[in-house]
């Protein structure tokens, strides 16, 4: 079969990679020019301890969605959740950004341990802090913050989450 002029080009943009095709509208932009990143992180287990998940959303400072995460993390419990959730939101936000993130939880107890306002009595909790603290070094700033799970953005997160757990 011959191939025309159109079809050599498209296939010439393909083996480059790029097909004029977005999968994501903002999913190639992976500069880190951005000057505030905002995460929304979320974990949890059925059942205390249990088989657990996490989900996570990204939004640039226009409230754009630039990336979503969600993931089983196998059996844990809801607090060591929420720190994975945290976790893998900053590793998320360094792809964007070196400046600014806002990172948004439903849970109290790890906002509060990471602004160092609620100690640390858990070893497991306590490895897993020290792993976000770590996380924050590429950033000049890092803005943690409790919202409530009725917050539209952390419905989402919450929803991924739930998703990971049905294995959709």
């Amino acid at each position: 079969m011959l191939e025309g002029p159109i079809r050599r080009a498209w296939r010439a943009r393909v083996a480059f990679g790029d097909s004029g095709f977005e999968s994501h509208p903002r999913r190639h932009t992976q500069n880190k020019d951005m000057n505030i990143v905002k995460v929304f992180s979320d974990g949890g287990s059925r059942g205390n301890p249990g088989p657990g998940a996490i989900g996570v959303v990204v939004l640039d400072e226009q409230n754009n969605e630039i990336e979503k995460f969600k993931e089983r993390i196998g059996y844990t419990t809801n607090n060591r959740a929420e720190y994975h959730a945290l976790i893998k939101g900053l590793d998320l936000a360094a792809k964007y950004t070196r400046d600014t993130v806002h990172c948004h939880l439903d849970s109290e107890l790890v906002v509060r341990q990471i602004q160092g306002l609620w100690r640390l009595k858990n070893d497991e909790l306590r490895a897993l802090f020290h792993e976000a603290k770590d996380k924050e070094r590429p950033f000049k700033k890092v803005i943690y913050t409790h919202v409530r799970r009725t917050n539209p953005t952390m419905r989402k997160a919450d929803k991924l989450l739930n998703e990971a757990f049905e294995g959709r």
